[in-house]
């Protein structure tokens, strides 16, 4: 079996933790794969297969393992979708809410490889940018931004729905989120925490002009858009699609939002309680 391993390189305890995960599982007979990038850090390891590129990578496992945080998940999930490959979360951050794993319990990973594990399948956003003479598409597991590049600007925003008018916007930007982002930027910005495996589209605003502005959540059968006549060059507009993708938007470009036909499948190895799982670790981002 061949296991993509993903490793944040810039965490010391993330790479301790790989050097783990790699002598447990190679022992059982899995075949690692890691990017070309990560070498260096595991040079001892003569059995590695290395990638220059991701989508090679991905392509040729049969699994996928991050060890970082919550970041290296989200980055990952989208290649792991888009291979329609299963992918799992070892916590080498600090709050970790979609991982599945700490540090501690590597040793359940063995499951992997006799296939005793569940698949909690979750929604992927397709986004798709048009512009005057183009059109480009992306997967966005968390969350897609539309937002002024500097603080504290307000933008006017349309937003449609299913292809109707139905309401304008002014605020500091919009945060369309998967169920899986609810608990990330869309909760700081005042949303609600949703069950990861639902299957809807939350909006919400980020510090909105009008007081009765607040979060709408959609129906994952539909359709959103959104276009502003006020992105001009001088006011650096953007989308910024899970934090990672930033693309620039000129006036009347449109961003459409709705569900891809891919799923982010989540390995789960443990029954888990998803409200308990919120309770602990909002106290831990707290603390």
């Amino acid at each position: 079996m061949n296991i993509c391993l993903k490793v944040n390189i810039q965490k010391n305890n993330a790479v301790k933790c790989a050097k783990r995960i790699i002598n447990l599982l190679s022992g059982e007979g899995a075949t690692i794969l890691m990017k070309s990038d990560a070498r260096h850090h595991f040079e001892s390891y003569g059995y590695i297969k290395y990638y220059d590129h991701d989508d090679d990578l991905f392509a040729s496992s049969d699994k996928a393992i991050t060890v970082g945080g919550d970041g290296t998940i989200i980055h990952n999930a989208r290649h792991a979708a888009e291979n329609h490959i299963p992918l799992i979360g070892v916590n080498a951050g600090r709050v970790g809410f979609a991982a599945e794993i700490e540090p501690t319990e590597i040793q359940l990973l063995t499951k992997l490889l006799s296939n005793d594990y569940s698949v909690d399948k979750r929604m992927v956003l397709e986004i798709a940018v048009v512009k005057k003479d183009s059109k480009a598409t992306y997967s966005c597991i968390n969350d897609a931004v539309v937002s002024r590049g500097q603080l504290s600007r307000i933008i006017d925003m349309n937003l449609h729905v299913n292809q109707e008018k139905t309401t304008h916007y002014r605020a500091d930007g919009l945060i369309f989120s998967t169920p899986t982002g609810s608990t990330a930027y869309s909760l700081s910005a005042g949303g609600p925490v949703v069950e990861p495996t639902m299957n809807c589209i939350i909006l919400t605003p980020i510090c909105p002009h009008s007081l009765v502005d607040r979060t709408v959540i959609f129906n994952g059968d539909t359709e959103l858009s959104v276009m502003s006549e006020s992105y001009s060059a001088s006011d650096e507009s953007y989308l910024t699609i899970d934090g990672q993708i930033v693309i620039p938007l000129s006036s009347n470009d449109k961003v459409i939002i709705k569900k891809s036909p891919l799923t982010f499948d989540m390995i789960r190895l443990k029954n888990r309680n998803f409200c308990k799982i919120v309770g602990e670790k909002l106290k831990e981002r707290d603390d």
